[in-house]
């Protein structure tokens, strides 16, 4: 749990451009290790997201963007995740996901650059490494007819109980639903032990059965999508602040269903970083400020 003083203050943070820009930098880091980490053991990942959209657009980072996103298909997500357990070495960047021992608000894994603080509001009291973060989420297969019904389902009760918070923004029914479940499953032992049970369900369907993929840990909106499973079959490599870096092959098509026209500029008003950050120091370790003000 972090400094009272802290938390009294916990609104969100202002980057300055200069500020801004030399998170990019550091965050393509962090990038890099995780690239050669997977070249090394032949494991795909692509760009989703705001980085997807940023290689095509700006050939690098969207100018408001303050984070780095990747997709894995199932199987190599969960190879990284051994890997990495078994190779771990590397003092500087850590793997995060919850388990039966730590709880870090997310459903999916998060690599961190722990030469940066940056404190996210959803995470502040959390007991976790608060460095720079980047996102990796597992792709599945999409199953057709009733199937589908039942993998959302599963993946709305694991989304559920991995992050134990209630979807906002996804209207009052989502929300008094979450709430009564979470309500009626108070344990932290049995909320572990039924999102793994769901992420067993809904992640059970092959690729080679499927004609389509889908995105079940980026929350409610993005598990509704549909891919066709071509778009994710290989990758294209295209610049990415003097990198080559993978986007899925099928760029276009993946990028116009989850949103719509990406080429076109977003409003002004929309042109500002997304997370909700109360603390950011680019100069200083996280574990030397944890060791700080963890109580």
């Amino acid at each position: 749990m972090l400094h009272g003083d802290l938390m009294k203050k916990s609104k969100k943070y202002v980057f300055s451009p200069e500020e801004l820009r030399e998170l990019q930098l550091k965050e393509l880091d962090t990038l890099v290790y995780f690239k050669d980490f997977c070249e090394k053991h032949n494991l795909m990942f692509c760009f989703c997201g705001g980085c997807c959209i940023g290689s095509l657009r700006n050939k690098g980072f969207v100018p408001w963007d303050d984070d780095i996103d990747v997709f894995m298909l199932r199987a190599d997500y969960e190879a990284f995740l051994k890997l990495w357990k078994q190779e771990e070495n590397e003092n500087r960047y850590k793997l995060l996901q919850t388990d039966g021992k730590m709880f870090t608000g997310n459903i999916f894994a998060t690599l961190v650059d722990t030469s940066a603080t940056c404190i996210k509001d959803y995470q502040a009291e959390l007991d976790v490494p608060h460095g720079l973060v980047m996102d990796i989420f597992p792709l599945d297969g999409c199953p057709a007819g009733y199937k589908r019904k039942f993998q959302k389902m599963w993946a709305m009760i694991y989304s559920l109980y991995r992050a134990q918070t209630v979807p906002v923004n996804h209207g009052k029914v989502l929300a008094f639903g979450s709430k009564f479940l979470l309500a009626i499953v108070p344990s932290k032992k049995m909320r572990y032990k039924l999102w793994r049970f769901a992420e067993k369900k809904m992640s059970k369907y092959p690729l080679d059965k499927c004609d389509y993929i889908t995105e079940l840990c980026a929350g409610p909106g993005y598990m509704k999508n549909e891919y066709p499973k071509e778009d994710f079959t290989g990758v294209v490599f295209k610049d990415f602040e003097g990198y080559k870096m993978p986007l899925p092959i099928g760029y276009d098509d993946y990028l116009t269903i989850a949103f719509g026209d990406y080429m076109k500029m977003p409003p002004k008003e929309k042109q500002v970083p997304h997370h909700d950050v109360i603390f950011c120091d680019l100069n200083k370790c996280c574990d030397e400020y944890d060791r700080k003000y963890k109580k």
